[in-house]
């Protein structure tokens, strides 16, 4: 059946990827790894992220996610990738121990904004251009529940789900999924990228 892969890329990274040697990923492969063989054509892969910025700990961030980026265009022709932002605000406040000096306390905050949305609308918007069967969505953030019971409602597709970590599947997604899969450390060991992408010079960043 004609298959669309919406995947969560900050949600994803979190929950399957971060701190392991498998951020070389090849999700096309992965994702047949995963699910019914025989049963998926995949037609697209969207991705949905936002850019990093440096920080004094770690300047090379965004050199790592662009190259792992451009690796992803040059070596699957099915991907495209969609941007949200980063939104960085200074708040203050409670401690969890106050003192008779201090009550509060200022933090920085960055949120990721705009992917889930992204993702909502692209799965509804290719829905109502009949450009798949069955949808797969790479998430656990219940924030997508609204778009999987939408397009279920409005078009009857096929939704499948796809959780990248090992918390059980949020309820709100799973009200909405025809079947849901776990992504397994073994199908992330077996699903990287060529090293370095055949015609490029681009290569896994050496603390991968």
């Amino acid at each position: 059946m004609r298959t669309i892969i919406y995947v969560d890329g900050f949600n994803f990274y979190y929950g399957a990827v971060k701190d392991t040697p498998y951020r070389w990923l090849d999700f096309k492969q992965l994702l047949l790894a995963i699910l019914k063989k025989g049963h998926h054509e995949i037609k697209a892969i969207r991705y949905f992220t936002a850019l990093v910025s440096a920080t004094s700990e770690d300047p090379d961030k965004p050199t790592r996610q662009e190259t792992y980026i451009r690796a992803l265009e040059a070596y699957l022709p099915e991907i495209s990738v969609h941007y949200g932002f980063f939104l960085r605000s200074t708040l203050r406040m409670p401690l969890v121990h106050p003192t008779s000096a201090r009550r509060f306390e200022s933090v920085l905050k960055m949120e990721e904004k705009g992917s889930d949305v992204n993702l909502a609308l692209h799965l509804y918007r290719d829905a109502c251009q009949d450009l798949y069967d069955c949808a797969v969505v790479v998430s656990n953030d219940s924030d997508l529940s609204e778009g999987l019971r939408l397009v279920k409602q409005d078009f009857n597709k096929l939704v499948g789900l796809i959780t990248p970590t090992k918390k059980h599947p949020a309820r709100e997604l799973m009200k909405y999924a025809d079947f849901v899969r776990r992504v397994r450390t073994g199908a992330l060991a077996s699903s990287q990228l060529p090293n370095p992408i055949p015609g490029t010079n681009l290569r896994k960043p050496a603390t991968w």
